[in-house]
This record gives C-alpha cells, sequence and structure tokens, in this order.
C-alpha cells in the first residue's frame, strides 16, 4: 500500500508503488539503492527544481541501473533520460512575461485570473530507449513532441 490511505492508479492495476524522498545528492545515491534492492521498473521523477538541477545525474543513474525514467520537463530527456511530459517551459515564460506586463501597467496581481497549463510536451531520448534495450512503440513515437537521437 502506499503511503495514502486509498490505493493509487498503480495499485489499482496490480503494481506496487513506491515513494521515494530525496532532498540532497546523498538521499539521490540512498534512493538508487533502494531501487536497486526492490528492483523497481520504472521511475517517474517529481517535478522539483532540486531535480532539475540535476538532470545529468538523475539521468546516469538511472540508466546506470537500467530504470526507465520520465521527467517533468523536456531538459531530463535531453539530459539523457528516457522521456520527458510535462508543461512547456517556453510557454509558462511567456505567460510570466504578459502577467508581468499587465502588473507594470497597473493591474493588481489579485484581480489577475489563476492560469492552468495548456501546452503539454512529450520529449523521447531514442538513445536512452536504445541503450535501456527498449523499443519504443510507434504510436507513442507518433505523439512526441520530440525525438533525441
Amino acid at each position: 500500500m502506499s503511503l495514502y490511505d486509498t490505493p493509487s492508479a498503480a495499485e489499482k492495476i496490480g503494481l506496487q508503488l513506491i515513494v521515494l524522498l530525496a532532498s540532497t545528492d546523498a538521499e539521490i545515491a540512498a534512493a538508487f539503492v533502494t531501487m536497486r534492492q526492490q528492483k523497481v521498473g520504472a521511475l517517474l521523477i517529481a517535478p522539483d527544481s532540486f531535480f532539475t538541477s540535476r538532470n545529468e545525474v538523475l539521468a546516469t543513474l538511472a540508466l546506470r541501473d537500467a530504470v526507465p525514467t520520465i521527467g517533468s520537463f523536456r531538459s531530463y530527456a535531453a539530459a539523457g533520460g528516457l522521456m520527458s511530459y510535462g508543461g512547456s517551459v517556453t510557454d509558462q515564460g511567456r505567460q510570466v512575461g504578459i502577467y508581468a506586463g499587465r502588473i507594470l501597467n497597473g493591474e493588481r496581481p489579485g484581480d489577475l485570473p489563476v492560469l492552468q497549463i495548456t501546452k503539454i510536451e512529450l520529449a523521447i531520448n531514442l538513445h536512452a530507449a536504445k541503450a535501456l534495450g527498449l523499443t519504443v512503440p510507434l504510436p507513442l513515437l507518433g505523439r512526441a513532441d520530440e525525438m533525441i537521437e
């Protein structure tokens, strides 16, 4: 059972969910030791600035241990990780600029609406897939916004 009272989506389809926390480089290393011991089949990296700043380390460790991984930003796949799926950083930056302009023109921040990310990007690193011995299904390749080779 996960850390939560209700079964996760993974548990509903017969998979075990393991939540590992890390906020230091040593804890990242320890998490990979735990994943090796638990024979983890895949890793989802949370969207967090700490993890984003360590994309290359995470990608290297995941490839070393043959753990397919997905991060939340394109930078993870570009750093050597298998995949990324998440909001467009470019689109987010554009929205920040628009909001900054509106505030500088006199609008009150509290009056501006909260925006939801609408542009989601999927990037697949084909080199990482090959290193992991994976064949990416054609329908998934067809949906990718970017394929990194």
